[in-house]
């Protein structure tokens, strides 16, 4: 049976015993309906994470004893930042998601022409909270304790000019340029559009700006389907998948 893993950025290694956050509290108890005695894992994001057992179950708070530290790690040997073109709902969220559970370094949403999400006030701060919600929950599903970085909103313009990586890549379906005819990079920059896709004076100024555009099929991908099978493929040449 598979064993609960939950994120925990009070934890240290000064601990032997935590009070869980209620956060945690509410997922391990009200959700899960873990009892006294069960075992957990828990992260903190920064590398650290232990084997722990909840010894104290109450209604709203909870507390783990905290066994061995474990060592092994999840991460890949190249460093990626995603440039996600931001897209609707469910559709960002799947994006995220599976970037997270490929390996992903940092996550940069971008605001491009064809982004059709409104930024503004409260939203702006609710969208942000969500998505690091979703990277949390995929951190802790794919067994990675290193959290991602989730960066802050920004548009094309701006994240064109301060990319900075051995490789930097933009998908484009109409690029001469495979994956396989590239070398291999010590970190990677990737960007994705939105919705409908980067348009045309997009990928040119990507391209002044030092990208390359690439392409790896005849069919047109989703924004979500073409971050997730970009991620694949770059990992399988050149991470650790395959």
């Amino acid at each position: 049976m598979r064993i609960p893993r939950f994120f925990c950025p009070e934890l240290s290694l000064e601990q032997t015993t935590i009070l869980l956050p209620e956060t945690v509290h509410r997922h391990a108890i009200q959700v899960l309906r873990l009892k006294t005695g069960a075992e957990i894992r828990l992260f903190n994001g920064e590398g650290l994470e232990y084997e722990a057992r909840l010894t104290e179950v109450q209604k709203r708070q909870s507390q783990a004893e905290l066994g061995q530290k474990l060592t092994k790690q999840a991460e890949s040997p190249l460093n990626i930042t995603l440039l996600q073109g931001i897209s609707r709902g469910e559709r960002m969220d799947y994006a995220i998601q599976k970037a997270v559970e490929l390996g992903v370094n940092t996550i940069i949403p971008v605001i491009t022409e064809r982004c059709n999400v409104q930024f503004s006030g409260d939203r702006a701060d609710k969208r942000y909270a969500h998505w690091h919600g979703v990277m949390t929950s995929a951190c802790e599903q794919s067994g990675r304790c290193f959290l991602p970085t989730l960066a802050a909103v920004t548009t094309l313009d701006t994240v064109i000019n301060q990319a900075d990586s051995d490789l930097k890549l933009v998908l484009d379906p109409e690029a001469n340029t495979g994956f396989g005819q590239l070398q291999k990079p010590r970190n990677l920059t990737l960007l994705i559009g939105p919705e409908g896709g980067l348009t045309n004076i997009e990928i040119a100024q990507a391209q002044t700006g030092g990208f390359t555009a690439v392409q790896f099929g005849p069919r047109i991908l989703r924004t979500e389907t073409a971050s997730t099978a970009a991620l694949a493929v770059v990992q399988t040449l050149w991470g650790d998948l395959g």
